[in-house]
């Protein structure tokens, strides 16, 4: 007889499975834990919109993955969501009820960690400044060169790279005032595409800590500064960041039109230089993943291998960084990510044993492909596996394992689930969630 835990032993959720009806499966899991529909978006990663969507059935049920991190956040039982996607076999009339510890699964306390540990450590005093240059136009008192602009945002790119958010974010204010002044000043539009990046940055690092609001407004002024350039890499980049933003808000089918089209614009400059080829590469790699995020799983390898193909008309360039530095291991990157986002933890493993961390020049790169390799053991329930990853990721990039909301979730699940795992009490202080 299988045996299930509360708040999964009821007969609505034997007539839930029964119906195929997982959206009202999360949601009888996010009662359980008093969360609101917010409060599971910030977990996984999604706007309370999508996992509305999802517990009322508006949203189709073919999107596996999302359904997969919705129930794997509220802890369903992989019988109980095998039955209700017709791929395990039915919940039984009856189930026997384990002695489960009704104070552990009614603990406030729990719930409330499990929450605290998705906010990103970042301070809220650090965002504060960047609350203020988003909230008006920043500028400088004195006139602002080219030279300057540039060497603030090589510096700021530095930090990011190195997984620095907090000094980054910091740095934002000045790096966006700066941009303003020379673009008002100058009035040309190679201005207006540095502004455009200083945006495009700002945008990465709040999404990557999961400030998914201010990440949106710093990505509509850059898609505007890119359009005001002309350039279709500008406008390529800042598309890029606003995808990656709307894709968290929810709105994936956004995303995929927004990524798709950018890339289009590419593509028609004929892809006569490096950068135009390395950008439609990444564009490519951004809409594949953005499409496996929306359960696309067809076009989602379609474009996998479309980026693979790409890549290999990119020079090698081992001294030039730039925000569009692509390579045959950074693609393979990308599709570990689009694997696991379409449940094929398996493949996605595979794929990344293939890679090693010297392919990858910046430490947050090292650090994403351990952080992404653990959420590929964590989705075939490896606790030592993940936990040896995240050590990983650690080491090489601090901020991806602390300030990342999802990777954190992750760590805390670790160690209610299984806190005498190798590795789990080090990740807990290294995230500060102890």
């Amino acid at each position: 007889m299988v045996e299930l835990r509360p708040p999964w032993d009821t007969p609505r959720v034997r007539l839930l499975a029964a119906r195929g009806d997982v959206g009202g499966l999360v949601r009888v899991g996010r009662l359980a834990r008093n969360w609101r529909q917010r409060d599971l978006g910030s977990i996984v990663g999604y706007s309370a919109s999508t996992v509305s969507r999802v517990e009322s059935g508006a949203r189709s049920s073919r999107d596996v993955a999302v359904l997969r991190r919705l129930a794997a956040a509220v802890d369903m039982p992989p019988g109980v969501l095998g039955a209700a996607l017709g791929v395990s076999a039915p919940l039984p009339a009856r189930v026997a009820r384990t002695a489960a510890r009704r104070d552990e699964e009614d603990d406030p306390m729990r719930r409330r960690r499990l929450l605290t540990a998705s906010l990103a450590a970042v301070p809220v005093t650090v965002l504060g400044g960047v609350d203020q240059a988003l909230a008006s136009i920043p500028t400088r008192p004195s006139p602002t060169t080219a030279a300057d602009v540039l060497a603030r945002l090589r510096r700021a790119r530095e930090l990011y790279d190195a997984g620095d958010h907090a000094r980054l974010i910091a740095t934002l204010p000045e790096l966006l005032a700066a941009g303003h002044t020379h673009a008002d000043g100058a009035g040309d539009v190679v201005a207006f595409a540095r502004l455009a990046a200083c945006y495009d940055l700002a945008t990465e690092t709040l999404s990557k800590i999961g400030r998914y609001d201010r990440a949106r407004t710093a990505a509509d002024r850059a898609t505007v500064y890119a359009h005001q350039s002309g350039s279709p890499l500008a406008a390529a980049s800042s598309a890029r960041m606003l995808a990656i933003v709307l894709r968290h808000q929810g709105q994936e089918a956004t995303a995929q039109r927004v990524t798709l089209d950018a890339a289009a614009r590419v593509e028609a400059t004929g892809l006569g230089t490096p950068q135009q080829a390395a950008v439609y590469a990444q564009m490519l790699c951004t809409a594949a993943y953005t499409c496996a995020g929306a359960g696309d799983r067809a076009n989602a390898l379609e474009l996998t291998a479309d980026a693979k193909r790409a890549v290999l008309r990119v020079p090698v360039r081992p001294e030039a960084r730039t925000v569009f530095t692509v390579t045959p291991a950074s693609v393979g990157l990308y599709e570990v990510g689009v694997l696991y986002s379409l449940g094929d933890a398996g493949a996605a493993l595979d794929v990344g044993r293939q890679l090693h961390p010297g392919q990858f020049p910046a430490p947050e790169r090292r650090g994403r492909l351990h952080t992404d390799m653990a959420r590929a053991w964590w989705q075939l329930r490896k606790p030592e596996q993940t936990a040896a990853a995240l050590i990983a990721a650690h080491r090489e990039a601090p901020g991806e394992v602390r300030d990342r909301p999802a990777i954190r979730a992750i760590v805390t699940e670790l160690a209610e689930r299984h806190p005498h795992v190798v590795g789990v009490r080090d990740l807990l202080t290294a995230t500060g969630t102890r």
